[in-house]
């Protein structure tokens, strides 16, 4: 597996993300760490949680015990693994989704995280979504001083735009490791705050980065584009997708969701698949 960076460490360029493994139609338990176990064979070291991936109003951090549970029942080396987790969403067990950025509650969150995935600082410490009704400034200054406690050690940020990520690493005094968006061939608009991450030296996380891409209908014209180029290789889409991201920047380490043993080493695929400047250019343009 290729590596790149998150703060002083070295991860595998394609991560994993557990929200599939712990939300609405999840699949068996079993599945589900087959599949965490299938990563860690393939070389993932980054795995994507939150507190808040969960199905039921009873089970908050449902996968951050889930993934607990599949490192601590690995039979090989998981000390290079970074967990990332995340605070400030909150489902109530209808389906819908939440907010809560006050720092009480973001900090009584962290403390949640680390007995659930039983370690003494959590790896990345994410603020999961800013709460329009708590100033920003405020809610990233919890996670500071979390960070200057030692209970996590990195603090990244999510669902944020430019002007808030030049705030959060104002206010973490130039810690921001990382942010994670949503950006995938379907929803773009998240490359202003890539491009800023690449400036910025800052690992950017593309949430969903295959969202719409196994569904033709999703992508009409720009899905026929990857899976031309899928064809000519003789790979996925989703492998294409996933390279056609890491080549935007040095600092992108997509985190596809999987809850299957077969998708996640296909995800894995990506970082051997070299696509030239005018595949990229058709890519773009799609």
């Amino acid at each position: 597996m290729q590596t790149r960076r998150i703060g002083d460490v070295q991860v595998g360029a394609i991560g994993l993300g557990g929200m599939p493994m712990s939300i609405e139609g999840r699949p068996d338990e079993q599945r589900s760490i087959a599949a965490i176990h299938a990563a860690l064979d393939a070389g993932v070291t980054l795995i994507d949680t939150a507190d808040a991936y969960h199905r039921d109003a009873n089970e908050v951090g449902h996968n951050e015990t889930l993934i607990a549970r599949a490192l601590a029942g690995y039979g090989g080396d998981t000390s290079d693994v970074l967990v990332a987790t995340k605070g400030g969403h909150l489902r109530p067990g209808d389906g819908s989704w939440t907010l809560n950025g006050s720092p009480e509650y973001l900090k009584n969150a962290c403390d949640a995280s680390l007995e659930r995935l039983g370690v003494e600082a959590i790896g990345l410490y994410q603020f999961h979504r800013p709460d329009p009704k708590v100033p920003y400034a405020e809610s990233v200054g919890a996670i500071r001083d979390l960070l200057d406690a030692g209970k996590i050690r990195f603090a990244g940020i999510s669902n944020a735009n430019p002007d808030q990520i030049r705030q959060a690493d104002q206010i973490l005094g130039g810690r921001l490791v990382s942010v994670q968006n949503q950006f995938s061939p379907a929803f773009r608009s998240s490359e202003p705050e890539l491009e800023l991450c690449a400036e910025m030296d800052i690992a950017f996380l593309p949430w969903s980065p295959l969202g719409g891409i196994s569904h033709a209908g999703d992508l009409g014209s720009r899905f026929a584009v990857f899976a031309e180029v899928a064809r000519e290789y003789g790979v996925s889409p989703q492998q294409v997708s996933l390279a056609w991201m890491l080549a935007k920047a040095p600092v992108v380490i997509p985190i596809p969701g999987s809850s299957r043993p077969e998708t996640i080493r296909d995800s894995v695929g990506a970082v051997d698949l070299k696509l030239s400047p005018e595949e990229l250019s058709r890519l773009d343009a799609a």
